[in-house]
């Protein structure tokens, strides 16, 4: 049997820009990426701790170094500038295994550096 667990998460980080006239997804940090064991194309969640919004969508990778966390199309509709969000990504693992599994959490500073 197998089983679906948190695999990374990147808790309260800040979104930076909204824009909706962009194919959806998320951008993100490559600096968060790597911290967090995520990957470009990688389906995540979403969640805004500021309105409790709920989304699922993919990374695209942003500028190392940036601190961006950008809502991208429809998405952009979810949060605003300086909402606070945090991400998830999820793996389906056995059942076994998951219970000795420890998964990623990043928890950014200021500006959304690690």
């Amino acid at each position: 049997m197998q089983i679906q667990i948190l695999k990374s998460k990147i808790h309260r980080a800040v979104i930076t820009e909204a824009n909706l006239n962009y194919v959806g997804s998320l951008t993100l940090d490559e600096d968060l990426m790597d911290a967090a064991n995520m990957i470009e194309h990688e389906k995540i969640q979403v969640v805004n701790v500021n309105n409790g919004e709920r989304i699922e969508t993919y990374i695209i990778k942003g500028a190392r170094g940036s601190g961006v966390v950008c809502l991208n199309g429809p998405a952009a509709r979810k949060g605003a500038e300086g909402d606070i969000v945090i991400v998830i990504s999820y793996a389906l693992l056995d059942f076994e295994e998951a219970k000795t599994f420890k998964p990623t959490v990043v928890f950014p500073k200021e500006g959304n550096k690690l």
